[in-house]
């Protein structure tokens, strides 16, 4: 038995949509056949991008993806990837296993594509090996409305009117992979480019590079350097921090222990959301600045006959509850967190879709960003949860409590949406649910994804795991959810 309690009276915050993000980088086969396979493929396609992926992440409402990278965004040079394609020069892709850069999937490509999923662009742009000067034409390329060169070159390339791209990167991982700065060094850096990086009429939202997990020293120092050598810290937005909670066994082979292992691994991201934003509230009280995460995922060792410099994994139901359990930790602090973007959305590490020449699929963590979708914009209100727990030991990352029932809720006018997991291996809960401050259900409609807790989806069985609906009599101020082992849950709660 466990219980939750909702509280109307005590609202956290709007959940900013943004927290539902992608990420695709130039890495492994996440651009080159997950996205793009050109207009002459024999792969369905509208414009060279593929229609049944297109299809697939239509329904999980992304929206907002970042491009090109990652530690390939340190090492892209725009200018490469606008203009004919025939023309286009070809490069190496340092970063993830040396091999050839085509660079037909550039910029004009990339707003395409999220402008057919309903998704705002966010780029980042090259600290490492790039200049101040190429990160701000590229600004102009994307949004200046007036007559310039690199304005009729944009024109040129199909698009007369601007792209409109509001979200920009300051680098990627620079204190690694982005020129391996300390943080008071990037922050000269951060300072010198966000000088330059201008609107051109639009009101950009500009984002330093935050800290490699929960880094807090890094994010004093940096807010430090700049708060005395930049008092108003003029030109900054967000700032994002990474966070990966690696792998317990590989991805699909795995004892129960390592399931509870991996799941409160994951667990420990409500540490860095609190702990990083604290940290940024001493500099930055009214919260001006806003705490990102864009790059949050598993990380499990390359499958067996793939590239392992691709990180190309397979995704099971323990994945699912990984990714479930994170964004629900995002809605309980919607009111410190501003964006969020997994890793990465095809093909590569905790993906969405998962393609194997013309096939497709989508992993339990796809299912699980579609089934979640409806919390974007919502209020996130309060909740309590009682809830028995598992003791969790690990070799490396220390030992802790895992709760077996966790979730989040959020309102819209008359709607009540909650999302809960269960992360017990093989028991089922039998879940209390109390409305408090007066509310009333009056119905209710839910979506479950449960089973094995090894099941995934194949190009084999590509529909071995998904969501399906389950019987909820949500009435009165009370009532029960019976939660499957290993599942998530989604529950649609009409008020009166």
């Amino acid at each position: 038995m466990a219980k939750i309690s909702i509280n109307f009276n005590d609202t956290v915050g709007v959940i900013n949509p943004n927290i539902y993000g992608h990420f695709a980088e130039h890495l492994g086969r996440c651009i080159y056949e997950g996205i793009w396979v050109g207009e002459d493929s024999e792969i369905p396609n509208t414009g060279g991008i593929r229609n049944d992926v297109v299809a697939a992440l239509k329904k999980m409402k992304p929206p907002v993806i970042r491009w090109p990278g990652g530690c390939f965004a340190d090492d892209y040079h725009w200018q490469n990837g606008v203009g004919p394609r025939e023309g286009r020069p070809q490069g190496v892709n340092i970063h993830w296993g040396e091999v050839p850069e085509p660079n037909a999937f550039g910029t004009q490509e990339f707003v395409r594509f999220c402008r057919m999923l309903g998704a705002e662009p966010y780029i980042v742009g090259n600290v490492g090996s790039g200049t101040v000067q190429e990160l701000r034409e590229w600004v102009e390329y994307c949004n200046y409305g007036g007559d310039s060169t690199l304005a009729r070159r944009r024109a040129a390339d199909g698009s007369p009117e601007p792209l409109d791209v509001t979200y920009w990167g300051v680098g990627n991982e620079n204190w690694g992979c982005g020129g391996s700065f300390s943080p008071e060094d990037y922050g000269t850096e951060f300072r010198r480019y966000a000088t330059f990086v201008r609107g051109f009429g639009k009101q950009l939202y500009v984002i330093a590079c935050g800290p490699s997990g929960n880094d807090v020293e890094w994010t004093v120092r940096f807010f430090r350097k700049l708060k005395k050598d930049y008092w108003d810290f003029r030109n900054i937005h967000g700032f994002a921090a990474h966070y990966y909670c690696g792998t317990a066994g590989t991805s699909t082979v795995y004892s129960e222990d390592q399931w509870y292992e991996l799941i409160w691994k994951g667990l420990r991201m409500e540490d860095l959301v609190v702990q990083q934003r604290a940290a940024m509230d001493a500099y930055d009280p009214q919260r001006k600045i806003g705490l990102i995460v864009d790059e949050w995922g598993t990380w499990h060792p390359a499958e067996p006959g793939h590239n392992p410099r691709f990180l190309y994994q397979q995704n099971t139901l323990r994945d699912a509850l990984v990714a479930a359990t994170t964004l629900d930790i995002f809605n309980r602090h919607a009111d410190k967190v501003v964006m969020a973007n997994i890793a990465q959305t095809i093909n590569v590490l905790q993906a969405m879709v998962l393609t194997d020449g013309s096939a497709m699929l989508t992993t339990p963590t796809g299912y699980v960003y579609e089934m979640y979708a409806p919390h974007q914009g919502g209020m996130a209100v309060r909740t309590t949860v009682e809830t028995d727990t598992v003791p969790v030991v690990t070799a490396r990352a220390g030992s802790g409590e895992l709760p077996f029932v966790a979730g989040s809720a959020s309102v819209k006018g008359k709607e009540l949406f909650v999302t809960l997991t269960n992360s017990h291996a093989t028991q089922a809960v039998s879940l209390d649910v109390e409305l408090l401050a007066g509310a009333v259900a009056n119905g209710a409609s839910a979506r479950v994804l449960a089973g094995d807790i090894h099941a995934h989806n194949t190009f084999e069985a590509p529909t071995a795991l998904t969501p399906v609906t389950m019987s909820v009599d949500a009435r009165g101020s009370h009532f029960s959810v019976s939660m499957p082992p290993a599942s998530v849950i989604a529950l649609e709660v009409t008020l009166s």
